[in-house]
């Protein structure tokens, strides 16, 4: 590169390095079994822990920390097969979904999923002291975060309201309910888990949205056209008229 002082056509193969697999897109650069040098690549990741420990930017830090990662890491393939063309779209849609989950479990952990801990939020809904218009949104945040574990146990055909109770009742923080099995268990032990980062996201998003709406004076939609209704059925052709 012109940082380096060397142009493309002076490169050696000695310059270059060697790896099984490298897969290039427009944002990222995926390299499969490199072979460059390990002491060269520790020396590396040291060099990268020192600058960590000596910057006082929290974004130089952040990206030190993605550096790092990606030097420290591995990288996996999953082969995903299937008999038909759709279902292997399928499995991929889901092998995909459960990347982003783990990958965001790794940024900001994990929390018992099935609504269990947007439900465990309430206490501190509650401590707030407001009053007013303040106390009004504390109230439909209040109720919202009873609306995810309610759902799913109504999806599973059972009674929401009565679940919901039940879980608020227990004084243990993983207590919930697999709407899967129909019972009540560890959500965190049953392997019933959400990543922190999806959870956050998903209750900041709706409330930015609901903001929105509230400041907004006007909106916009489209109304769908009403169909023309067909010809009644025994109707001859050419408008109906008779023929002679």
């Amino acid at each position: 590169s012109e940082d380096l002082g060397m142009k493309l056509e002076n490169v050696k193969l000695d310059d270059l390095g060697r790896a099984k697999k490298i897969t290039v897109d427009k944002e990222n650069t995926t390299i499969v079994e490199g072979a460059g040098d390990t002491s060269s690549i520790q020396g590396r990741i040291k060099q990268i822990k020192t600058q960590m420990e000596e910057t006082t930017s929290d974004y130089d830090r952040e990206k030190l920390q993605e550096r790092l990662a990606k030097l420290a890491g591995g990288v996996a393939v999953i082969n995903v097969g299937a008999a038909t063309e759709t279902e292997m779209k399928e499995k991929k849609a889901r092998v995909e979904d459960a990347l982003h989950a783990t990958r965001a479990a790794v940024e900001e952990g994990i929390i018992p999923g099935g609504g269990v801990a947007l439900l465990r939020c309430i206490p501190a809904i509650d401590a707030l002291n407001l009053e007013g218009d303040q106390q009004v949104g504390v109230s439909i945040v209040r109720k919202a975060l009873e609306e995810p574990i309610k759902q799913i146990v109504v999806n599973a055909g059972l009674e929401g309201a009565i679940i919901v109770e039940k879980v608020k009742d227990s004084d243990d923080k993983n207590y919930g309910f697999d709407a899967q099995d129909e019972k009540f268990t560890n959500m965190i032990e049953a392997g019933i888990i959400d990543p922190t980062k999806v959870t956050r996201t998903a209750l900041q998003n709706a409330a930015s949205v609901a903001s929105l709406m509230l400041t907004t004076e006007v909106m916009v939609t489209d109304i769908p056209e009403k169909e023309a209704p067909g010809m009644p059925s025994g109707m001859p052709p050419g408008g109906g008229m008779d023929m002679y």
